[in-house]
Order: C-alpha cells, then structure tokens, then sequence
C-alpha cells in the first residue's frame, strides 16, 4: 500500500476504521465508517478471497464512501459505512457469523450491517443472534429479507430513465443488453429485462451463475467475459465487482448507455468519468441507481412497508434524470453531479445540526 491507512481515510473523508479478528473463526474483517452526519452507518457486508490486506482494505473504504452518498442521495437518514470479510465464501461458518455479529454490536449501533457479495438474509440471521444492529434478516424474523429483487429494481428504473435520456423514449424492448455478473442482483435485473423484451446478454465468472441463469431465462445469450467490450451493444450493465470502466474499456465501448448495479464502477472517478463524457456515453451514477437495496433495508429500521419501499425505489427514475440535467448545466461528469447533490445535503443537514 502505498499510503497508509490514516492518509487513505483522510483523503476519502473516513471517520473511523475497525479491524475485526478471532482466531478460532477464521474471522478477518475490516469495517469501514465513512460519515455519520445523517445517521448511523448502514452497509453491507462483502465476504471475498481478497488477493492481500491492502486490497480489502481499499474495498472498504471506497465501499462505504459509495454508501455515505448512497443514502444521502436517496434522501435517507443513514450514514456510510461498509464491511468486508476476507475469505472463501466456501468456508463461512455459524462461528464466524456470531464473532462478527459481536464486533458490530461493540460498535453500539454506530454501524448497522446488512447483505452485500457472497452473504444472504440466512447469514444475517446468524449474526442477529449477537447484536440488533443487523438489517435484511428474513421474513420470518420480521425482516424483509433479500435486498437483491429492490436493488435490481432500481437498476431497472435508472436504466429506463437513461433510455429515455438517450432515445427520448424509456422503453428496452428490443434493445441490446449486456448484464455483466448474474448474482443475485444480476439475476432479477434480467428477469426485468426479458420481461421488457429486451435482448439481453450475460457473462460471468462462475459458470454455475451462467447456467442457473439460462435455465430460468432461456432467451438469453451467453458470452465471453473477454470479449464484451467487442459487442455492439445498447446498454452495458456492470452487475459484479467495481472498476471496470477503465480506460482500456472505455477505449473498446461501442454502447451509448452504461447502467449497471456494481459499486465503485468508475476506476478513477474524476478521470473515467470524464472520458465517458468525451466519448459520448451516458453513465448512470452507480450510487444512484443501485440504491434499491439500501433503501428497502433501511425501511426495517422504522416499521416496514412494502408499498412504500416500492415508492421511493421508483423516485431513482426522475432522480436520474435530475442528474443528467445538473451534468449537462454544470458541464461535469455524471458522477460528479451526483456527489455534489449527496454533499450538499450531507452539509446542509451538518448546519442545521451545528445550530441546536
């Protein structure tokens, strides 16, 4: 790592970073507390093989910046802050779940936890038995169970809002879509897209997910992760991990829109997403869009209403197009637009509670 942890915190603005081990787990994990102004930290919590310490280390830490603007965007009363727990999903355990839910609950409801990559509303439920400041626990708890059909949901609306944006009309039938990463989230943003009639594509690193996918939508075609950015495509919907509009990519795009659920999806914010503008591709900000599952979570914090879950998810359809406007008014990217909507409202509330 080439600056350190405190240099990395104070130049995304972090509050706080707490490392989590116990030997007889297994459990290694990093909790990232971006900003609390709004509310207490809500995020999930990412389990992945990381290739080194450094690398979960900066997961996290983008990660939960991601979360800060997420909610405050979105209008919510939450903070930012995101875990990630460095291992083979393989070898979760019970064990490991209830020493985690112990750290969180060490935190004293300053970090609230949820699903992210590789856990589910089951793994929540184990690490409920340890601490309350847990969200996303099934049904039968009085959870709401998998964020991922609202996370997909939102995609789907911001990615309707991008086509009207570029075509003047919000309709995906016919169009061609790359779903890249066909997880849980990926998943039922393709059954969206099929049900739309659009023709859709999918590609992903695990076979098992490519082939449970075909076998629930037959219409779909398969290609090869290494060749995508090859296709001529309408829309590219990055659904796995982050960073893959790059440069090299950006160079091969032939699509007009990129909507997509992935976090952090802009490998260097203030230099893709200009290059985006420059090539004349429409970038739906990944904060946005995907905030589906943050908002349906959140709702379990003050009495759950499906209804009006529903209700806010769908305001992403006109918050999108508020942000194309401010982009093209302010001459910034998209993602830029986006965070300084975040910011302002994170600032207006830290002067008003400044005034008390």
């Amino acid at each position: 790592m080439q600056q350190s942890v405190f240099e990395h915190m104070q130049q995304m603005g972090h509050e706080q970073v707490v490392f989590c081990h116990d030997p007889h787990s297994g459990l290694n994990a990093i909790i990232g507390i971006h900003n609390t102004t709004l509310g207490p930290a809500l995020g999930g919590t990412r389990l992945w093989n990381y290739n080194s310490h450094e690398e979960a280390i900066i997961d996290a830490l983008r990660l939960s910046r991601g979360m800060t603007f997420k909610a405050a965007i979105s209008g919510l009363n939450l903070g930012g802050g995101k875990a990630v727990i460095i291992a083979d999903p393989k070898q979760k355990s019970e064990a490991l779940w209830r020493r985690y839910g112990k750290f969180v609950d060490s935190l004293n409801g300053k970090y609230i936890t949820a699903e992210d990559v590789n856990t589910s509303a089951r793994d929540m439920e184990f690490i409920a038995l340890e601490t309350s400041h847990v969200t996303g626990v099934p049904e039968y708890m009085g959870g709401s169970g998998d964020p991922s059909p609202f996370t997909a949901y939102g995609v789907f609306v911001g990615m309707k809002a991008s086509a009207k944006k570029h075509w003047g009309n919000d309709s995906l039938s016919g169009k061609k879509i790359l779903v890249q990463g066909v997880g849980h989230v990926g998943q039922y943003l393709v059954g969206h897209l099929v049900e739309e009639g659009a023709k859709v594509y999918i590609t992903d690193i695990n076979q098992d997910k490519l082939k449970e996918t075909v076998s629930k939508f037959s219409v779909v075609e398969v290609v090869d992760n290494a060749t995508i950015f090859d296709l001529d495509i309408d829309i590219y919907a990055p659904c796995a991990l982050g960073a893959t509009v790059n440069s090299e990519s950006i160079a091969k795009m032939k699509c007009p829109i990129i909507s997509g659920a992935a976090n952090n999806q802009l490998a260097v914010e203030n230099e893709h997403g200009p290059e985006l503008i420059k090539k004349g591709i429409i970038y739906a900000p990944d904060f946005l869009i995907n905030a589906g599952g943050l908002i349906n979570v959140a709702a379990e914090l003050d009495g759950y209403n499906r209804e009006r879950v529903m209700g806010n998810i769908e305001k992403i359809y006109d918050r999108t197009l508020d942000i194309y406007q401010l982009s093209e008014t302010e001459k910034i990217h998209t993602q830029a637009a986006a965070i300084r909507i975040a910011e302002k409202r994170i600032q207006d509330i830290a002067n008003v509670k400044s005034r008390l």
